[in-house]
């Protein structure tokens, strides 16, 4: 489905991390990262070459608001998982992962942002 698309992943549980890596691998992409705190995603944001991102919007040190801030300015979209209610800090109006989530939700969300590309 992703077919080589590169995938920047925050995502400060490892557990999760390693999980959401491994369905992007499954799902054809390359996973790029994880990031785990805000300044590595801001970090991956600005240097890594990718075509879309999956943001854990709570980090341990605070939240990936900055970093949706930053993917669209550069115009690149990005999903915001959570397993929280997002709908007050989503001002991106970018599709909600809700946690947990399976592969299949993955795939749903991903595709959502990249028929916007198309679309648009």
């Amino acid at each position: 489905m992703l077919q080589g698309k590169r995938i920047l992943l925050v995502e400060d549980e490892a557990i999760i991390a390693m999980m959401l890596e491994d369905m992007v691998v499954k799902l054809e992409g390359i996973a790029i990262g994880p990031a785990t705190n805000v300044q590595s995603g801001m970090d991956m944001a600005r240097m890594e070459d990718f075509d879309a991102a999956v943001l854990d919007v709570n980090l341990g040190d605070g939240t990936s608001i900055e970093i949706a801030d930053l993917l669209t300015e550069r115009h690149i979209p990005f999903i915001l998982a959570t397993g929280y209610d997002a709908t007050t800090q989503n001002t991106h109006k970018a599709p909600i992962l809700q946690k947990p989530y399976m592969m299949r939700d993955l795939e749903l969300a991903l595709s959502q942002i990249f028929c916007r590309i198309k679309t648009n």
